[in-house]
């Protein structure tokens, strides 16, 4: 199994941001709810909402293609750009990637 490394960035500037191993065929989402990570996922984790939206940093090259549901569901996420992508659809194929967590006070009490 291919192990991989990610590095996540915070918005919110109390968090420090930190590298975890990441295997091929897991996502950020994935590798965050078991580090104990807040990231939000209100759907479950099955692309069904924006809840989850990262910023990919580097390595967007390192993961799976977008598809044309999470490209609906990131035009409905809080402040999307260019390098958006879903958390839970950001699954690691071959490489090490970066992405930085959107500040998610706005979602708490959501």
């Amino acid at each position: 199994m291919s192990i991989f490394k990610l590095k996540i960035n915070f918005e919110e500037a109390d968090h420090e941001s930190v590298e975890l191993p990441i295997a091929a065929g897991e996502s950020v989402l994935d590798v965050c709810l078991d580090n104990g990570i807040e990231l939000q996922h209100n759907c479950g984790g099955v692309c069904g909402c924006s809840t989850c939206h990262v910023y990919v940093t580097k390595g967007m090259d390192n993961i799976e293609e977008i598809s044309d549901k999470e490209e609906d569901f990131i035009d409905r996420a809080v402040r999307p750009r260019i390098t958006s992508r879903l958390g839970c659809q950001c699954v690691v194929i071959n490489g090490d990637i970066e992405v930085t967590i959107p500040d998610q006070s706005d979602f708490m009490g959501h």
